[in-house]
């Protein structure tokens, strides 16, 4: 199994509480119902800062994070899988796939 990296853009925080419990109750749905799969569950990321050779911008680029999970799978496609249920889609975020490689 290979690890896979889902990089979370977008989506929004929720306006009350009650919304959040909501919010929260369908990640660990999600995370539920991804059992074993689930190395990582993540956490959602602050503000963000980009560094480059041209120096530090505040807005976090054009795509800022703004979480991560990490989850084996035996191919990015499975991985796939795994992300089209995930909640933040439902808030308008995006899940970037990636594999971890091993150096």
């Amino acid at each position: 199994m290979a690890e896979y990296i889902f990089a979370y853009h977008g989506g929004k925080a929720p306006e009350s509480p009650e919304e959040g419990a909501k919010v929260m109750q369908a990640w660990m749905a999600w995370m539920e119902k991804a059992g074993s799969a689930m190395k990582d569950p993540g956490k959602p990321a602050g503000m963000s800062k980009t560094v480059s050779s041209g120096g530090v911008s505040n807005d976090g680029g054009a795509n800022p994070i703004s979480g991560y999970t990490i989850v084996n799978a035996g191919s990015i496609d499975e991985a796939i899988e795994i992300a089209k249920g995930c909640p933040i889609l439902d808030d308008g975020g995006s899940v970037e796939v990636a594999e971890l490689m091993d150096m």
